[in-house]
């Protein structure tokens, strides 16, 4: 559908035709050209899944996300008529996420719908946030289950990474559940609401109307087409409670449909809801949250076979109570009967409720054909991809508990931070950084990674209290901005790395109460007189400054193993000078043996003839 300016709206279609239509088709043809990329998933299902009646292709929930399986109960008829959900134990975490990789980069629907545990014991509805790509965009509220709009949750979101994320934020009221996932690619420009829109905007669809019908439908069932999305549309027949306006419906082929960027389906115009004699304007009412900027996109086609020619139906539109589009006259704006129009306003709501009243001002009674209406909701920029990366492997060499979560992005949604993490939002870069971690008297038990330097924005870092082993890593001694560093009461071993003194901002250094041992770095010792607070007892390893024991001659790792190998040669050479000296003193005892042994047999002998008695 063409969306036009107040300006471009007052000219006639055939002006419009021949300045515009060579160079529309063009950009048309490039739009349909390929397939947009679609994926659907459905959560905790181990195989794929077709559903009626348009036998829709679910794939199979496998390597996105943790959380556990379950059967589901489908609250509402309008929810796809699938048989599982995935649901996440507040035991696994406050956050946890769908990551799907391998999106092109463009402009997508995302659609959630929501389930219940197919479970008897259960007796209340999970309450919880969703997030899209960091920004906040739905919170589901008691009493969701037993309204059809408020069983799905949808948004159009810019992916720019080739990854998209889709979080779900425990509140603490029940396990937040997931029956289906869809991922829908279309236009770049589709609804483009003004020159402030782009990829810093997140629209969520807050209504959805089809005037004049009490079925609901999605862009499927009306013969839209995949660069549409696949819209949800609730049939409306009155906007009145009291009845005092009609539906009215055509055959008749509605012109300028299903065009870039938003490719409505024609059926979407061949119904609507007229004022009467009695109330010829027409008047809608919704609650919306306050102090929120909405777009609104109002849809027209005249197909009333009581109004052929200009100024035979001419209204006014207002927006709680000021004037959005005045004298719309449906034939005269697009040139003939049975045309599509569309009109686009944004609006800031500053209370809780959003009215759209026409208001004839000559001729016959209002009409309409159907509403849309988007909150818009600024995106969240996101924490550096560096520092997300470096808490990630801190999380699994520290062994933080299954409890802490840490899923998603540390920073954003803003409601929703990682336990432990400080953030701040750095102007310069345009994201969020972590400047402190706070992950004291967790049980944690690994060990304290290398890569914690990429947090190079740290001031704080508290891990003290855990049973943390290990060496202190040297690269912490390139966190240039550290002014706390509390590694106390672990069980930490080695040697307090020199580098430690490079931090020239560190005011307290706390590594009391681990296995550390040689000598306290030179350059840390005399720190504390210049109002810095050290404390390296309970280590009894340590020596070298006052409260420590005092320590010999200070050798180097190699000058202790060349010690170590002179001793061994020393212990060795008397080894062997040892049983060189005992063989030796053997042979001589042997010696003298034999010796004595032969003086004795030659004593011994005949005696001589001339001695004789």
């Amino acid at each position: 559908m063409r969306q036009r300016s107040p300006a471009v709206l007052q000219l006639r279609l055939w002006l419009l035709a021949v300045s515009v239509w060579p160079a529309f088709l063009g950009v048309l043809a490039a739009d349909l050209s390929k397939e947009p990329f679609t994926i659907r998933i459905s959560c905790g299902s181990f195989d794929d899944v077709r559903t009626s009646p348009t036998n829709t292709l679910w794939y199979r929930d496998f390597g996105y996300t943790g959380g556990r399986f379950a059967n589901a109960t489908r609250p509402s008829f309008i929810i796809p008529p699938l048989k599982t959900l995935r649901y996440f134990p507040l035991s696994d975490g406050p956050e946890n996420c769908y990551n799907i990789n391998n999106v092109p980069n463009g402009h997508y629907q995302v659609r959630l719908f929501f389930g219940l545990l197919d479970n008897p014991n259960l007796d209340s509805e999970p309450i919880f946030d969703v997030s899209v790509e960091g920004t906040l965009f739905s919170s589901l509220l008691l009493g969701w289950s037993s309204d059809d709009e408020k069983t799905f949750a949808e948004a159009l979101v810019f992916v720019q990474d080739s990854s998209l994320s889709v979080c779900f934020h425990s509140t603490g009221h029940g396990d937040p559940s997931i029956l289906s996932i869809e991922v829908l690619q279309i236009d770049d420009d589709s609804y483009n609401f003004s020159p402030s829109w782009g990829k810093g905007t997140v629209l969520r669809t807050a209504k959805r109307l089809k005037c004049g019908s009490g079925k609901p439908a999605f862009d499927e069932d009306l013969h839209g087409i995949s660069w549409g999305g696949d819209r949800f549309w609730l049939g409306l027949q009155t906007l009145s409670s009291s009845s005092d306006d009609q539906s009215i419906s055509t055959e008749n082929v509605i012109a300028e449909t299903l065009l870039a960027p938003n490719f409505y389906p024609q059926s979407l115009y061949q119904s609507a809801i007229v004022g009467t004699d009695r109330q010829p304007s027409l008047s809608f009412e919704m609650d919306v949250t306050p102090n929120k900027n909405y777009s609104v996109w109002l849809h027209f086609a005249e197909i009333d076979n009581g109004v052929t020619a200009e100024e035979q139906r001419v209204f006014d539109v207002l927006i709680n109570g000021d004037t959005a589009f005045k004298d719309v006259d449906i034939i005269r704006m697009t040139g003939e009967r049975f045309t599509a129009l569309v009109l686009n306003k944004t609006v800031a709501v500053s209370g809780t409720t959003l009215k759209i009243i026409l208001q004839p001002v000559k001729g016959t009674r209002s009409i309409i054909s159907a509403i849309e209406v988007f909150e818009v909701i600024p995106a969240e920029k996101k924490t550096l991809p560096q520092e997300v990366s470096a808490l990630r492997t801190l999380k699994g060499s520290l062994g933080l508990p299954l409890r802490f979560g840490w899923n998603g992005d540390p920073c954003v949604p803003q409601q929703h931070p990682w336990s432990g993490v400080d953030c701040q939002f750095d102007n310069n870069k345009g994201n969020w950084i972590i400047d402190g971690l706070g992950l004291d008297n967790q049980g944690l038990r690994g060990v304290i990674p290398g890569d914690i330097s990429k947090l190079q924005h740290l001031q704080s870092i508290n891990l003290s209290g855990n049973s943390i082993k290990g060496n202190i890593p040297t690269s912490i001694g390139t966190i240039s901005a550290l002014q706390v560093l509390d590694l106390s009461y672990n069980e930490l071993n080695g040697s307090i790395p020199e580098s430690l003194g490079l931090l020239t901002s560190l005011q307290i250094l706390n590594l009391n109460g681990n296995r550390l041992s040689g000598r306290v770095p030179a350059n840390l010792g005399g720190r504390p007189l210049h109002r810095a607070r050290f404390n390296f007892t309970d280590n009894a390893g340590l020596c070298g400054i006052p409260g420590l024991r005092e320590c010999g001659p200070h050798l180097s790792v190699a000058a202790k193993i060349g010690m170590a190998f002179g001793v061994l040669l020393a212990i060795l050479f008397l080894v062997v000078f040892a049983a060189c000296w005992w063989k030796r003193r053997q042979s001589i005892l042997r010696a003298q043996k034999l010796a004595a042994g032969k003086l004795h047999t030659q004593n011994q002998g005949p005696s001589s003839p001339g001695m004789c008695k």
